[in-house]
């Protein structure tokens, strides 16, 4: 069975097709959300989701979290000395949603969708695709995000012929996407987006706020007063919704410290990111070719679409209601299912004809004459344009630009900018031409580009028929098997807990959280609990385990925590 994965900056989590329809897979802890977050404990043991969140709290030096908007870089996560990129830490989480799928089908799982935000360069598609081969499974699709929210939304919710724009605002993406739904045929017009913008940049604001208003100096806080600060922030950002004003509190060097606002405050505070929101929604009408009066219905997902900020945000500018039908978190797992049962062509799959765009613009590095005989080089020339629908080929023609030039080079880029610098180079290749005066030899370039964000470049000589084709990876390319076994290996130190066991630690971990967050009685008591909970875990008494846990959990719920 292929399984649908939404690989997010905050949460992740996958799906199955089963009975007709896509279902949720709960994880280890009988939840439907993972949150995307990895750590290392003293032990060189891995914790993924829940558990490592918790057990960062206390040890965030050992932590790592939002490491999907790196993917594909260099940057790299030190966790008590062992280093990891951010394929190596979604891997982590992919292969904890891989052992969840298995426990819950009860059978092997090998395959997968994997969801990326539509506006995922090449460079992150790939570093995607690695992370699911390091974690065991064959990638057999990369999906956008609002693509396959979309599918959900056509499969489960519209009969009828709709244009319909996917407003996508996860933890650490934006992704906007104009889609038509006509019959079978489910047809992306535009995608753009921003890859650095998310719920993480509201409760950012809070944070800032706080400090500012309390006169707080952020660089001088130790690392783990700086995350007791952001989750309260993030539970600040939470509560909007139900109260006006929202007050957060936080203790700095043993003090109190608040920060009291109002909805319109915070509003004020967020304009600066509503207005990055606005610059892709602008982007992706102009490039469908439509109005906003032309928008049917404007759907939403993501979780941080709940914010009564945002909402507000697209109700005054498409001067409708959202539609909220589709599960903000679940929508984009659940449509990667449904992709994954076409591709095994599942019988039981309503009919649908899929077709895509490419997100960003793919050319050639060209060279500008500035003056008679002098040129200047690193000029983009666009070959496929951006939100082509692909599959797609184009043809361009290119002429030698010195007397008895004899070779081209061609530089591959994806990007939108003028310059090549500000592009992203994905590869190159070489071809000889006969010499010849300045402008009388050419070749033709054609770039085909599929579904799978697979880029393949022919070259061909026009005097002398040479053909040179090759496919374009990138100096990021995914990793080859043999890669993929020899990183395995060097992660294979790393114990990842066993699944019976992760439940005890998780709640050990609050009873630590909480413990540290009392005082008098309430510390006693908790203490007591924890260490009739420890002594039961080493006596390994099950009845014990159960009682004592409960008891645990009975004293923490006490606590208000």
């Amino acid at each position: 069975m292929i399984i649908g994965i939404d690989l997010g900056t905050t949460n992740s989590l996958a799906a199955c097709f089963q009975d007709g329809r896509a279902v949720i897979i709960p994880n280890r802890l009988r939840k439907n959300l993972t949150p995307s977050i990895v750590a290392v404990d003293e032990l060189a043991q891995i914790l993924v989701g829940e558990t490592a969140r918790e057990y960062g709290q206390l040890h965030p030096e050992r932590t790592a979290e939002v490491f999907k908007r790196f993917m594909g870089s260099e940057r790299q996560y030190d966790l008590g000395g062992h280093k990891f990129r951010a394929e190596d830490l979604s891997a982590m989480v992919l292969r904890s949603l891989k052992e969840d799928a298995e426990a819950f089908l009860g059978e092997p799982v090998t395959e997968a969708v994997i969801s990326v935000p539509a506006y995922f360069d090449d460079k992150r598609r790939r570093a995607t695709k690695a992370a699911g081969e390091l974690a065991g499974l064959k990638v057999e699709r990369i999906i956008s995000e609002p693509t396959a929210a979309a599918i959900t939304y056509g499969l489960y919710e519209k009969t009828e012929n709709t244009r319909f724009l996917v407003f996508d605002l996860g933890g650490g993406t934006f992704d906007v996407s104009i889609l038509e739904l006509a019959g079978p045929i489910l047809e992306v017009r535009a995608v753009a987006g921003d890859n650095y913008l998310g719920g993480e940049n509201f409760t950012r604001v809070l944070e800032e706020a706080f400090f500012a208003r309390n006169e707080i100096d952020e660089e001088k806080l130790d690392r783990k007063t700086a995350a007791m600060i952001h989750q309260a922030a993030e539970n600040c950002k939470k509560r909007f919704g139900q109260e006006n004003p929202v007050e957060m509190c936080c203790a700095v060097d043993g003090q109190e410290k608040r920060l009291v606002l109002s909805h319109k405050e915070y509003e004020d505070l967020c304009e600066p990111l509503l207005e990055r929101l606005r610059k892709p929604l602008q982007r992706s009408i102009a490039d469908a070719h439509v109005r906003l009066s032309d928008i049917d219905e404007v759907v939403l997902v993501g979780g941080a679409t709940r914010m009564p900020v945002v909402r507000d945000f697209v109700v005054k500018l498409f001067h409708k209601f959202p539609d909220v039908t589709v599960h903000p978190d679940e929508a984009v797992a659940l449509g990667a299912a449904v992709q994954g049962a076409m591709k095994s062509r599942n019988r039981e799959v309503k009919e649908m004809i899929l077709t895509d765009v490419c997100a960003f613009t793919l050319g050639v590095e060209v060279v500008m004459e500035r003056r008679e005989g002098v040129f200047e080089p690193g000029h983009f020339c666009p070959v496929i344009e951006r939100n082509t629908v692909i599959p797609a080929s184009r043809t361009e023609r290119f002429y030698t630009v010195y007397n008895n030039q004899d070779r081209i080079r061609i530089s591959v880029y994806q990007g939108e900018s003028r310059l090549t610098a500000n592009n992203l180079l994905l590869g190159s290749l070489e071809i000889q031409v006969p010499k010849n005066r300045a402008g009388r030899e050419a070749v033709d370039v054609t770039y085909t580009y599929d579904i799978n964000s697979i880029l393949e470049v022919e070259v061909k000589v026009l005097s002398t028929g040479q053909v040179k084709r090759q496919i374009i990876k990138g100096k990021h390319n995914t990793m080859t098997d043999q890669e993929i076994r020899a990183r395995m290996e060097e992660l294979s130190y790393l114990k990842i807990p066993p699944r019976d066991q992760e439940e005890n630690r998780l709640l050990l971990l609050k009873g630590e959280q909480c413990y540290e967050e009392s005082t008098g009685e309430a510390r006693e008591r908790i203490e007591r609990c924890m260490r009739a909970f420890e002594a039961a875990l080493d006596g390994r008494d099950r009845n014990q385990i159960l009682e004592t846990g409960q008891m645990l959990r009975e004293c923490i719920a006490k606590t208000g925590l």
